[in-house]
């Protein structure tokens, strides 16, 4: 894999798009094995780098170059809804060059909401049965990272929308959890956004294996007679529960929810395709600790239990995390406007048993306003922030109950991710509850 790398980065010229982790990884490997070949680096933040063979691009109209190159690495982050991209140039990505040029058995993960679960609970079981495997992707571990001894490998590739929008090579094994309303500030509609998703399964072969839940109908996406590969329909709703499977379900405190079963059941599909047994699935799912970010428990302080939902961007996952725990009193919700709509949210709020409903900006604020022009029973707060809301949310909160934080939107508008929203939160939750 790594002669085929270098021979394609050799004859072409290259810029790397974005200077994040895998911005900086793709420059690490080709700085490695191409010492001297010329580079150039665009970012909208300055860049400082200290390597004489390297061209930096720097500011707000850094994408305007994309067409002078024959090969652009471009970062998942980065937005090509309005870059017109010349038929010369070649966008392409860390996980479409690994898919291509790797001879590692490859299972691709994706999905709006799950994936992160899913892949972690594949990898557990894979972990647990005796695969040579990793977890890279989308969950924070650039995939040029894991290229020693790749072709030995099972790799578990979470990808994320903006890692598979220009990939032309699909994994072993793809699996789709959902589709939902996101990022549609990255690409133009639900529509741009479903698609770039479904290069996840548009390039397997007869060999290949798709793993999806029937649930939802994605037939006006793709059509299901052009997909070459074996189709594996997976639904926890239709699931018969035999004895193994009620113990495989309830077998791990981290994963409660009908949410958490289906990415049971996905992972459970995935091994079963692998040939693992029913044993080694049961002990990876017991051994899986929880992802952090989604429903993390916090603590209890003050007789109030405080979860940390962070990663649930939308208001479907949100729904998700309040149905799973039971006993939410308190919800924080609130971040970026990307342009989602929440009229259905509104109404799931209005009609559920929560109490209390605190709002950050900016869009926690919006729904605010339009709560209060419909029938509903909740007490409604306003938060300049999330200090602010925690201490209302010690304020107002029944004890011997919950209170979550699950945003149902970013959190770029006051943090650099949700994992450091989710930190904050976290911190906060303690240095207040030991008041």
């Amino acid at each position: 894999m790594y002669q085929q790398l270098i021979d394609y980065y050799s004859n072409r010229s290259v810029l790397i798009l974005g200077f994040g982790r895998e911005g900086r990884s793709t420059y690490e490997f080709i700085r490695k094995y191409l010492p001297e070949k010329d580079l150039t680096i665009a970012d909208k933040n300055k860049i400082e780098i200290d390597d004489n063979n390297v061209t930096l691009i720097c500011g707000e109209n850094y994408l305007d170059c994309v067409n002078n190159f024959d090969l652009v690495m471009k970062s998942p982050g980065i937005s090509f809804k309005d870059v017109k991209v010349d038929e010369n140039t070649e966008v392409t990505c860390q996980t479409d060059l690994f898919l291509r040029f790797s001879d590692c058995k490859a299972i691709g993960i994706t999905g709006t909401k799950g994936k992160t679960t899913t892949s972690s609970l594949i990898y557990s079981v894979l972990k647990e049965a005796g695969f040579n495997t990793c977890l890279i992707g989308n969950i924070g571990v650039p995939v040029f990272e894991n290229l020693i001894g790749a072709e030995k490998l099972t790799a578990v590739i979470e990808m994320s929308s903006h890692q598979l929008e220009f990939t032309r090579k699909s994994p072993h094994i793809a699996v789709l959890t959902n589709v939902y309303p996101e990022h549609l500030d990255h690409y133009n509609g639900f529509e741009g956004y479903v698609n770039a998703k479904l290069n996840i399964v548009r390039n397997q072969s007869v060999d290949d294996f798709f793993v999806y839940c029937p649930d939802q109908d994605i037939s006006q996406y793709i059509d299901f007679k052009e997909i070459k590969s074996d189709i594996t329909p997976v639904s926890y709703k239709k699931t018969s529960h035999s004895d193994f499977f009620n113990e495989l379900f309830n077998s791990n405190e981290h994963l409660k929810g009908e949410h958490n079963k289906q990415d049971i059941l996905f992972a459970y599909s995935v091994a079963k395709i692998l040939g693992v047994s029913d044993e080694d699935i049961l002990k990876g799912i017991k051994a899986f600790q929880g992802i952090p970010h989604r429903m993390e428990y916090v603590g209890t302080f003050k007789d109030i239990k405080f979860y940390n939902d962070c990663i649930a961007t939308i208001p479907h996952a949100v729904i998700c995390a309040v149905e799973a725990l039971e006993d939410v009193d308190t919800l924080i919700i609130g971040g970026m406007d990307r342009g989602l709509d929440y009229s259905e949210f509104e109404q799931d709020l209005a009609k559920s048993k929560i109490s209390n409903l605190i709002c950050l900006p900016e869009t926690g604020h919006n729904i605010a306003d339009n709560l209060k022009k419909i029938e509903n029973s909740l007490k409604i707060y306003k938060a300049k922030d999330l200090p602010d809301a925690v201490e209302k949310a010690y304020e107002v909160t029944q004890k011997g109950m919950t209170c979550l934080l699950s945003p149902a939107a970013s959190s770029y508008n006051y943090y650099k991710n949700f994992e450091e929203k989710g930190t904050h939160y976290k911190n906060l939750v303690k240095q207040l509850g030991e008041k």
